[in-house]
């Protein structure tokens, strides 16, 4: 079976009150460098908090953190090329709702905010409310791992191998797996360890061992998704095990984060498990990948930027 899935963002991330808002449009510009100066994830969530609609765009692919963190810090997307997203690409993505922004922005770009009336910040509030229980709902990152687990028809696994491959950065895969640590904890095993969405340990030099010293270094500087959990969401003594489980069929399921890269195991999963046992997410703007031959062997694949 082939699904669509798109980015999600960690729950603890959202704003819990309605932020006051003093200017209309973000001044975080996309794809313009000179106004996307922010190194703190701090400044960069109050940049939004502040403003009542901020600009996003189709980036590499049509779905993008920045969405998603506009959303998270009670500010509305003012996202003015959605209506020409592909109908299968960001389908949790709340679209109508954001059509809704878009109008209202353009009613609000006719005031000041010192003009504003009770009923114009009546209808924000309203419109945002329904923003924020839409990413309540759909857009956390367990949300999408439950999203998962119900499309694949898993909905009651309880242990999860998650094979991440590549070590590097990957929106889907990061989120998706720290919905799977909240769902289900060091129960959702990462093979490789994925170290950068657990806390810092400040003891160890990570130059010499990930190639970065900390996760600003990472891409989009780390905001939103790094240093999350805590180490006790990963359990050690089941890497040394790793294959051994694998043959014991200790796992309920096996995810592979991204079926672009490396698919270590494969061979042997694939003799072991059944095919609707075996998920993989594809993550890619682009996709060069035969994702078809996937689904023909009876995995169930999940696409990201899905024509």
């Amino acid at each position: 079976m082939l699904h669509p899935i798109g980015f999600s963002i960690p729950h603890e991330k959202l704003v819990t009150t309605f932020p006051t808002k003093t200017k209309l449009l973000s001044s975080i510009i996309p794809n313009e460098r000179r106004k996307y100066i922010y190194e703190d994830e701090n400044e960069y969530y109050n940049e939004y908090k502040q403003s009542f609609f901020a600009l996003t765009t189709k980036k590499n692919g049509w779905d993008c953190m920045r969405h998603y963190e506009i959303l998270a810090n009670g500010c509305i997307p003012y996202f003015p090329d959605i209506s020409e997203c592909p109908k299968n690409t960001m389908t949790l993505f709340p679209k109508d709702l954001i059509i809704e922004g878009n109008q209202l922005f353009a009613k609000f770009q006719t005031k000041i905010i010192g003009g504003l009336t009770v009923d114009d910040m009546n209808e924000y509030i309203n419109l945002s409310q329904r923003l924020y229980s839409h990413t309540v709902n759909y857009l956390t990152t367990r949300a999408m791992a439950r999203y998962v687990l119900e499309k694949s028809n898993h909905p009651n696994a309880k242990k999860i191998l998650f094979i991440s491959g590549d070590p590097r950065p990957d929106y889907l895969r990061c989120n998706v797996l720290h919905g799977f640590k909240e769902l289900l904890g060091p129960n959702c095993h990462d093979f490789p360890v994925i170290s950068h969405i657990y806390k810092l340990d400040q003891s160890v030099d990570y130059r010499f061992i990930f190639g970065y010293k900390n996760f600003k270094e990472l891409y989009g500087r780390g905001m939103s998704y790094t240093g999350l959990l805590d180490a006790s969401y990963h359990n050690q003594e089941l890497d040394s095990t790793v294959k051994e489980n694998i043959v014991t069929k200790y796992y309920d399921i096996i995810i592979y984060g991204n079926l672009h890269r490396e698919m270590i195991f494969y061979d042997i999963i694939s003799e072991l498990y059944k095919p609707n046992e075996i998920i993989l997410l594809c993550g890619e703007d682009i996709h060069r990948c035969e994702y078809s031959k996937w689904v023909d062997k009876g995995h169930t694949v999940f696409l990201r930027e899905f024509e």
